[in-house]
């Protein structure tokens, strides 16, 4: 027997699934079999929970086998050779939809309440199911994904038949499956456990998610998608301040695309459990980013996080706190150029794998504390940094991860840039935030 009960496979999938964790993850359980496995994941990946409500149309004479699904924003889908199968017609398939529709919203009140649906645009989404069986279900909690806006859909199950990739076909961006097997009949056969789940459970799973969530996540906190003015453009990014946050941290990544890069969004994160605030931003509009050029203009990436500075320090939910910068590769200079623009003053300075000569005569005039992270196999970004941090007059340092290259993919080695990046903010963070009473 594969799992035990669907705790046990909730946890495995977590552990496959770990790749994913410091990413922009939502998990959405399928009610009700589905919520306590992606509980699981959700709990492994740090990531907030929420239900995707589909109701499978089941045949009328043999009700666990799916002639199609309905969800939520009036998705449909119909598996039209089960259909031809049974011979059932259109008259009797209206009635078992209608039938469902029904279910469909009275769970939604159930499980929700008056409290609405999490926000999957732009994010990475995790559907998650106890298992895969005609795949009706799958596709639509996919198609609504999809339709909410998400950048991408993981479809996360414990077990489903061997062909189940082409029963989904391209509804989902990637498929993780546990267990194929060839004996295939239906899911609850590779559980031990496979008791009903009930509506109380579904229920008392979300709250216990949303608990966990809060508590890393820190209780009356800021999450959510914004739109940063930047002189003359509107650059979308994420803004997250956790409750009682001493500062938020800008980031400037190389490619020009914070907000997309897997690498600031896991230093983020831990910044996050640390009690900084981040924002994560697109430097560049997408016309931009086309021009290659553009990733190297260290002035245009400056002036748009100065910008980006500007539009922090009037915006009601960072207003007040100190603002560091977090610059990677050719990010780094874009973050020490605008570092020495008298109107942006930020607290502190973090550079990972950077480009800081990329900064010029400016160097010198950098007045706010820098800490420079290279990796210690990165051999020619690390003379760069050395004979950079030669030609500055601030408060610096040079800290050496052992044994990483540039991109820090050994493993331990961002963690370590995180550590290294939480202790700089916090520590000079705070000094700002001890002097502010004296400026009063």
């Amino acid at each position: 027997m594969p799992f035990a009960d669907r705790l046990e496979a909730g946890r495995r999938l977590g552990a496959r699934l770990e790749y994913l964790r410091g990413q922009d993850v939502v998990v959405l359980g399928l009610p009700r079999g589905g919520v306590p496995v992606a509980a699981q994941v959700a709990e492994a990946l740090d990531a907030p929970l929420d239900v995707c409500l589909v109701r499978k149309l089941g045949v009328p004479e043999q009700p666990e086998l799916g002639m199609g699904a309905i969800g939520e924003d009036g998705v449909r889908v119909i598996n039209q050779q089960v259909l031809a199968g049974t011979l059932v017609g259109q008259a009797e398939l209206g009635r078992v939809e209608e039938r469902e529709r029904a279910e469909l919203h009275r769970r939604a009140e159930r499980y929700r309440g008056e409290r609405p649906a999490l926000s999957v645009a732009g994010r990475t989404v995790v559907v998650v199911d106890d298992g895969v069986a005609t795949g009706s279900t799958a596709r639509a909690a996919c198609r609504i994904a999809r339709a909410r806006g998400a950048a991408r859909i993981v479809l996360a199950v414990p077990v489903a038949p061997r062909d189940f990739a082409r029963r989904l076909g391209d509804e989902a961006d990637e498929l993780v499956c546990l267990e194929t097997p060839v004996d295939f009949f239906a899911i609850g056969q590779f559980y031990g456990d496979f008791t009903q789940t009930e509506d109380e459970e579904v229920t008392a799973w979300l709250r216990q998610a949303a608990r966990h969530h809060e508590r890393f996540t820190g209780t009356g906190s800021v999450d959510r998608e914004v739109r940063v003015t930047a002189g003359a453009v509107r650059l979308r990014g994420r803004l997250t301040v956790p409750a009682g946050a001493t500062g938020v941290v800008a980031f400037a990544h190389g490619s020009g695309s914070s907000r997309h890069s897997p690498r600031n969004r896991f230093v983020a994160q831990g910044l996050n459990r640390s009690g900084l605030g981040t924002l994560l931003f697109d430097l560049l509009t997408e016309d931009e980013e086309a021009d290659r050029a553009n990733v190297f203009d260290i002035g245009l990436l400056a002036g748009r996080l100065v910008g980006a500075t500007a539009w922090l320090r009037e915006e009601p939910d960072a207003e007040g706190l100190a603002i560091g910068y977090f610059g990677a590769s050719t990010g780094a200079a874009a973050a020490l150029r605008a570092a020495a623009d008298p109107a942006a003053r930020p607290a502190a300075v973090v550079s990972r794998g950077g480009r800081p000569d990329l900064a010029g005569p400016l160097l010198p005039e950098v007045t706010a504390p820098t800490l420079l992270i290279v990796g210690g196999a990165d051999l020619r970004v690390r003379d760069l940094n050395r004979e950079a941090q030669a030609r500055m007059r601030c408060e610096n340092r040079l800290a050496i991860v052992p044994g990483a290259t540039h991109l820090f993919e050994e493993p331990g080695a961002l963690e370590a840039v995180t550590d290294l990046a939480c202790d700089w903010f916090i520590d000079h963070m705070w000094l700002i935030g001890q002097k502010a009473p004296a400026h009063a």
